[in-house]
């Protein structure tokens, strides 16, 4: 068994998604990479450092694969869907979305087309504003739009009372899963009765799952095998082509449970992450530049940086791969064993929690020279060039990493460059770049920043 073992206050179980990184730093360099925590009844074993989590992630891809019991998940996808299912069903389900996502144009040129289309939308509602002071989440209708175009099919007008349903149900349900009351329960589920917190959220749930039925409904009614439009469809016309198969995984319980996971959780960390970025060129106005820079040296005057065109934009890319680095959007999301394992020493049995720690790969101070600091140089060499690093984990890796890292990555791209290629973001009038706050984000199911304003200035 483990050798180091920490106990904790039981407020701290708030930690199973969100460790505090300085905490854990500590933690860490006394008891060494691999340390436990006791939440309550629970038992945790932390994996801290790139060495370690990618070692327990690349090489113990089988041992490391299963998530463990969540009460709220339980609760919410009684094992099914993407994200906490195991075994079969998760393999199976996972493939067989990979497969319909890659068909539907996920990060292929059919899909850049209505990130560009998205993008046109978003840059005229920037617009509007008219240079005037406006919230980051404004941002967040785009990317989301474009998750939505793989599941549903279409965009939805922003003004759409669907669109604005689906963004406010999003939003308070990401906002609920950070609440410390929420952790509580999923420690103590048994004192479930004393906590109203995932009464509220389950309720908000089944009001985007009755959103959702309303699209299976359309889509069974509709459905055409030679014309695969959404994910939506191709969920469906699957679980019609295995109806006569009594073991067939694609049940509705299953199919609900995949769809609510894509639109929870897809559209949630891109969209987080576009605020980020733009709140980090306000907070940095000479990294701003030096991005517009090197956009005008390299895209011609009326065209659109392409995804490929980042290969041409070294500095561009740094930025946008420092911002991923630097804000540690989703810290931890926990595993387990699945089988009795045996790792660097330590024994750990089978269906014990694991969290490998994203947060300490992305700041470990072996990796980055300045981890603590936004510093596109990271990423850059001494003439400039763009460097790959393999520290560089924010979507996971092995056999859970993200599925839809490869859209992600596009939107980033192409929403970012556009936007700057349009816009001059400057904090509203009255605040410095040194009011911007970046220190406290907002601890939801990813970290948020602040709630905090833009200006948006028309570039000649």
């Amino acid at each position: 068994m483990l050798r180091h073992t920490c106990c904790f206050c039981f407020w701290v179980a708030v930690v199973l998604q969100h460790l505090h990184t300085a905490q854990a730093a500590l933690l860490a360099e006394k008891y060494g990479p691999i340390f436990t925590l006791h939440f309550g009844f629970q038992k945790v074993v932390v994996l801290t450092g790139y060495e370690v989590v990618r070692e327990a992630l690349v090489n113990y891809t089988e041992e490391f694969v299963d998530r463990p019991s969540i009460p709220i998940f339980d609760q919410i996808q009684n094992g099914n869907g993407l994200f906490f299912s195991i075994g079969e069903l998760w393999r199976t389900t996972r493939r067989f979305t990979v497969s319909s996502l890659r068909n539907l144009g996920m990060g292929k040129h059919l899909m850049e087309g209505r990130i560009f289309e998205e993008l046109h939308f978003l840059i005229d509602r920037i617009k509007s504003f008219k240079g005037e002071p406006f919230s980051l989440p404004s941002f967040n209708c785009a990317p989301i739009n474009v998750t939505f175009v793989l599941l549903f099919g279409d965009r939805f007008d922003y003004k759409d009372p669907t669109f604005l349903t689906l963004l406010r149900l999003i939003d308070e349900v990401m906002i609920l899963l950070g609440s410390p009351n929420l952790n509580y329960f999923n420690f103590y589920p048994f004192l479930g009765f004393l906590f109203k917190t995932h009464k509220i959220m389950l309720k908000k749930i089944d009001d985007v799952r009755a959103i959702l039925r309303q699209y299976m409904k359309a889509s069974r009614e509709d459905i055409n095998e030679n014309s695969v439009r959404s994910y939506i469809d191709a969920l469906i016309f699957k679980q019609q082509e295995e109806k006569n198969r009594k073991d067939s995984l694609f049940h509705d319980d299953n199919l609900m449970a995949s769809i609510l996971d894509l639109v929870m959780a897809g559209t949630e960390t891109i969209a987080t992450t576009l605020q980020w970025s733009i709140l980090l060129m306000m907070k940095y106005p000479e990294i701003q530049k030096k991005v517009q820079e090197e956009i005008g040296r390299t895209v011609k005057a009326g065209s659109w940086a392409t995804y490929e065109d980042r290969k041409n934009m070294p500095y561009t890319n740094a930025v946008l791969h420092e911002v991923q680095r630097f804000i540690t959007l989703l810290p931890h999301v926990p595993r387990c064993t699945a089988v009795d394992t045996h790792f660097r020493g330590y024994f750990l049995p089978k269906g014990i929690i694991v969290i490998p720690s994203l947060t300490s790969v992305l700041l470990d101070k072996t990796q980055w020279e300045t981890p603590h600091q936004f510093n596109p140089n990271h990423f850059l060499d001494a003439e400039g060039n763009f460097v790959k690093k393999g520290a560089f984990l924010p979507f996971s890796t092995g056999r859970r990493n993200c599925i839809g890292e490869s859209l992600a990555k596009m939107e980033l791209f192409v929403f970012f460059v556009g936007l700057l290629q349009t816009f001059t973001f400057r904090p509203q009038p009255g605040v410095s770049e040194s009011d911007l706050d970046l220190t406290v984000p907002q601890t939801t199911f990813t970290l948020r920043p602040q709630p905090q304003a833009t200006c948006a200035v028309l570039r000649e």
